[in-house]
């Protein structure tokens, strides 16, 4: 570590975020003290959304997800991310 840093008391979240856009944490940090971080109870939000599918796509989407034993709607989730190339 090189220097401590000292986060003052914020009156509203527009002053926290004007000291942190002003805040440069390799001034403060270095790598070897960064420890990876958990959060267990946060849920990543999601939107709903329409899309329209051919009935027969959604037909198979079901068999698929029937045969798997999970949720068609998960699968499709899970298709769409893969497709993306992302790992959850």
């Amino acid at each position: 570590m090189k220097k401590p840093l000292i986060v003052p008391k914020f009156n509203s979240e527009a002053e926290e975020s004007a000291f942190w856009d002003k805040v440069d944490l390799g001034d403060y940090y270095e790598a070897p003290d960064v420890k990876r971080a958990s959060f267990p109870n946060l849920k990543p939000s999601s939107a709903s959304i329409s899309i329209r599918f051919p009935e027969w796509v959604i037909s198979r989407v079901k068999e698929k997800a029937n045969s798997v034993d999970v949720p068609y709607q998960s699968l499709i989730k899970q298709y769409v991310v893969r497709g993306l190339g992302i790992t959850l």
